[in-house]
């Protein structure tokens, strides 16, 4: 699958966000208590060695180029995971990926408040739905750290990828993604010291396993949008809540309730809405780039 044509692009989307579940998995199997800070930092860490053999993408004329800004993106990265992996394991897996499916919402917000872009009616139904299908999906009376995490970890992906924006257009993703691991590690590090919990084998293949098929879920998303308009295609990423909804109930005994099915429906519907309006409306080059850049830098579980 070259992602060159719309249909192969889909189906790369498709299968990048059952890999994005599976990393999910790798979190929640997680013993209850785990160590949240030592599994970040190990994460981190074995991330960075999986992108060795990636070196060659680098810039090494640009390598410290925007580090400034590298740095506070990696330590947003850095808190929107320690909040994905209390949401995971605390939160159905449907349920935590739902909210997460909220980011894109606060990017609009965002977008507003800080690039000074507006709002279409569709735009601002979505975030108002979005905002909306979070408290039916959590419930007031149900708030707890859990949710706040959950919560924690979209606005750390809509953060993390409204700043994609402002990093040098010169670095190629790796160089971003490897930049963001390697600034995480010392704050990763010392949080995990301060935890001082015992070295774990068990969070080590953990976060392993999640390192793995979160960069295989990123690779796929770089593929599909390499040669496709990203607002072509880009409603395909929602069939990741299908994937949470299928391994939750499946492998966890997490049944949805209507409540979730009418949260979801709210935060995704008028999502796929502005794709397909976008869909049938030309998108000037630069934008498109934008979108394409944002999306496969960010991602859907994690800020990378």
């Amino acid at each position: 699958m070259s992602g060159n044509t719309v249909s192969s692009a889909i189906l790369l989307l498709v299968i990048g966000n059952a890999l994005a579940i599976v990393s999910d998995v790798f979190i929640k199997l997680l013993e209850p208590g785990a160590p949240v800070f030592q599994f970040a930092f190990l994460r981190s860490l074995l991330t960075l060695v999986l992108l060795l053999p990636l070196l060659g993408q680098i810039n090494r004329d640009r390598l410290l180029e925007g580090v400034g800004l590298h740095a506070l993106r990696a330590h947003i990265h850095l808190a929107g995971l320690i909040c994905m992996v209390v949401a995971l394991t605390t939160l159905p897996l449907a349920s935590a990926n739902a909210v997460f499916y909220v980011a894109p919402v606060i990017v609009m917000v965002l977008s507003v408040v800080f690039m000074g872009e507006g709002l279409r009616p569709l735009s601002l139904l979505a975030v108002f739905s979005g905002f909306g299908g979070v408290l039916v999906i959590l419930r007031p009376m149900e708030f707890n750290l859990a949710s706040l995490s959950a919560l924690g970890t979209a606005f750390c992906l809509a953060t993390a990828a409204v700043m994609v924006r402002k990093l040098p257009r010169e670095q190629s993703t790796v160089h971003k993604l490897f930049l963001s691991y390697l600034l995480m590690l010392p704050a990763s590090l010392v949080l995990a010291l301060l935890e001082g919990a015992p070295w774990r084998l068990e969070v080590v293949w953990s976060a392993l396993g999640s390192a793995i098929f979160i960069l295989g879920y990123n690779t796929s998303v770089l593929m599909a949008y390499r040669h496709v308009e990203a607002n072509q295609v880009t409603s395909a990423e929602y069939t990741g809540l299908i994937w949470a909804i299928a391994v939750g109930w499946i492998w966890f005994g997490e049944v949805p309730d209507l409540w979730f099915f009418t949260g979801s429906l709210m935060i995704i519907l008028p999502l796929v809405l502005i794709g397909l309006q976008r869909r049938r409306t030309p998108v000037p080059p630069r934008q498109a780039m934008a979108a394409e850049v944002t999306a496969a830098d960010s991602g859907k579980s994690q800020p990378d």
